[in-house]
């Protein structure tokens, strides 16, 4: 089961609250509350993407710019001596410490994704 959902690059998350009886959510990656909730799949995706819509119209009218989720930028916070430790590898390999955590991280996410589907087979 995903337990997202995509719209005009946006994306939502989808939970269920066996309390209320509903399924609900929110848009993933903004400041912006942007909510919406359905009794089902289906109702829960058209009042997901009706919320998106009106964000954007909102916006329009008001002259804003949306804002848009996972822009490439994002603080890290990490111990000193791991902040010493990876600045002075960068600076030993001559890239920048935001190219050396780009790297590494795309090699961790490949190397996870190749884990889920080797078990997943």
């Amino acid at each position: 089961m995903n337990n997202t959902m995509k719209y005009k690059d946006y994306v939502g998350s989808v939970e269920f609250s066996e309390e209320d009886g509903i399924f609900f959510g929110k848009v993933m990656g903004i400041r912006a509350l942007i909510s919406y909730e359905g009794e089902d799949a289906v109702s829960l995706l058209s009042s997901f993407h009706q919320a998106i819509d009106e964000y954007l119209a909102w916006c329009e009218e008001s002259g804003r710019l949306p804002e848009r989720a996972y822009k490439g930028s994002f603080n890290v916070r990490i111990g000193q001596d791991l902040h010493r430790k990876i600045a002075m590898y960068a600076v030993e390999k001559e890239i920048s410490l935001n190219g050396l955590v780009e790297t590494a991280l795309q090699e961790y996410v490949v190397r996870e994704e190749q884990k889920q589907y080797s078990c997943s087979r």
